[in-house]
């Protein structure tokens, strides 16, 4: 396996794992207060999107040809860092 398919795995690997907590945590929204409810599910749609774009741009990586490879990385990296972020805020 080479270093670039190594690396797609590993991001793979780290965004489904934050989907499956955040799934997770969505479960366990259903016994807040309603006003409560109805915040989590806005941060929790903010992560979506966040995880939907670090998503997309995973697959702009499997696509990418060897000169843009280590700019996507670096992009692929910040949006990574920022849903990580966010959902550990989330989760405080």
């Amino acid at each position: 396996m080479s270093n670039r398919d190594a690396y797609i795995a590993k991001m793979k690997l780290q965004l489904d794992q934050l989907c499956a907590t955040m799934r997770e945590l969505e479960g366990k929204t259903q016994d807040a207060s309603e006003e409560m409810h109805d915040n989590y599910q806005a941060a929790i749609g903010t992560l979506r999107q966040q995880s939907q774009m670090a998503l997309d741009r995973l697959a702009e990586l499997k696509d990418a040809g060897e000169d843009s490879w280590e700019d996507l990385v670096v992009g692929t990296e910040k949006l990574r860092d920022s849903l990580v972020r966010s959902f550990h805020y989330f989760k405080t």
